[in-house]
């Protein structure tokens, strides 16, 4: 058996750790929750965490743990699958999963030439009332981290407080987000770009699109989803089965197809209606840094957006 903390919730992940156990005879024992929440958990237990696997929303927090010292080094069988930029410098975690910020867009009030070509142009008064973002949300807060680290504190600060003072309608998820701009309600949200395909497979008609940033703009941060192996595992040999098979033909297909995040390993295609990660050119960072969750939160209480 494979204990894992899951900040990836059952719904989305459940059908692939059955599907591990079919294939590899291994049950899965998952605890899922708030990814932060999950690696709060961890930090706590410390040692005596029952954890073998942290299957991670995003790598700050894959970050946060490895930085305590809880997470054991990854074989490089497994960590030689991805892109270095998808994986812990230090070799304590890899993505199986990518993830892309975006900027959506009503398609009936606007076309893609409208938007601005960096995440600093909504700052413009002229999308006052328009916006809508979830500051609560783990990726929002991981894409808050980014800025600040790729920016400075200065620059992040004054963005939010730019897109504060448009008065952006506030959410409580990227989903209700992006009903918002379906629905009319607003015009643009702050979002990661699977939730727009997984609305369009449900329902084709959709209003929306996708507006991809680009040249190393913030607002083209690729996160990744990931797994790390806790140092203290009692099932690591069954672990690292877990993390090769998250990377593994039939789970990297399953993410391309079922979840619609970009696969990591080569030669495996994302949704055709995806511009390829070189494509969308995102900024240069380490996304073990995104740890820093908070600093993001005391700025974004400082500027009142908490």
């Amino acid at each position: 058996m494979v204990t894992v903390y899951s900040g990836r919730s059952e719904e989305l992940v459940g059908p692939l750790l059955e599907d591990f156990t079919e294939a590899t005879g291994i049950e899965v024992e998952a605890r899922y929750g708030d990814t932060a929440e999950m690696a709060n958990l961890i930090l706590t237990e410390g040692e005596n965490s029952p954890a073998d696997v942290f299957f991670a929303q995003d790598a700050g927090a894959l970050g946060a743990v490895a930085q305590e010292g809880l997470l054991a080094p990854l074989p490089e069988e497994i960590l030689g699958a991805v892109e270095d930029r998808f994986k812990s410098p230090s070799g304590e975690w890899v993505g199986v999963s990518g993830r892309a910020r975006v900027v959506a867009y009503n398609t009936e009030t606007l076309a893609e030439e409208d938007m601005p070509d960096s995440i600093f142009g909504f700052t413009d008064p002229e999308w006052s009332g328009r916006i809508g973002w979830a500051p609560t949300n783990g990726s929002f807060q991981s894409f808050v981290t980014a800025l600040r680290i790729i920016e400075g504190e200065d620059r992040a600060r004054e963005w939010l407080e730019g897109i504060q003072a448009n008065e952006p309608n506030v959410y409580d998820g990227n989903s209700a987000a992006l009903e918002a701009v379906a629905s009319g309600e607003i015009d643009v949200a702050f979002i990661n770009h699977y939730y727009l395909f997984q609305r369009l497979a449900e329902d084709p008609d959709t209003a929306a699109a996708n507006h991809f940033m680009t040249d190393g703009d913030p607002g083209a941060l690729v996160n990744v989803a990931g797994a790390g192996i806790l140092n203290t595992a009692e099932n690591d040999e069954a672990a690292r089965e877990l993390v090769a098979f998250l990377l593994g033909e039939e789970a990297q297909t399953y993410f391309a197809t079922e979840t619609y995040e970009y696969p990591l390993i080569d030669g495996m295609e994302a949704d055709p209606a995806l511009p390829s990660l070189g494509e969308i050119g995102s900024p240069e960072l380490d996304l073990s840094e995104l740890s820093d969750l908070e600093g993001t939160l005391e700025l974004l209480q400082e500027v009142g957006i908490l």
